[in-house]
């Protein structure tokens, strides 16, 4: 027999309560999703239109980098316009999402630094 006092130890635990994110972490989230999807943008035509040179293997290994980062910033944006980002789960979500583009994008421009550097 369990009291409120002194709980079943058999009995599953309880599910963790959804809390709310602080006012301004979604707002700080989108300026930050969509400064780097501007320049990941521009990175990108640079990179397809811009640039010297010809196409090959290497760049276009870095252009699909860059879609891939592109992509995965366009659905951390949507998860962070949803109002379900409120909650600190989907916000914590989110911002693995958007960590993760970024870890992307970071790659793809180091493998970009080293192509330009062996065609000079």
């Amino acid at each position: 027999m369990s009291s409120p006092f002194h709980p079943d130890p058999a009995a599953p635990p309880a599910a963790p309560s959804r809390s709310r994110i602080p006012g301004g972490y979604r707002q700080g989230i989108i300026t930050a999703i969509t400064v780097l999807l501007g320049f990941t943008l521009a990175f990108f035509r640079f990179w397809g239109f811009e640039a010297p040179g010809a196409w090959t293997y290497k760049s276009f290994v870095v252009a699909v980098g860059l879609a891939i980062a592109l992509l995965v910033q366009l659905v951390a944006l949507f998860r962070a316009l949803r109002l379900e980002d409120d909650d600190a789960i989907e916000y914590r979500t989110t911002t693995r999402w958007f960590f993760a583009s970024a870890a992307v994008l970071v790659i793809s421009l180091l493998f970009a630094a080293v192509v330009v550097s062996i065609a000079s």
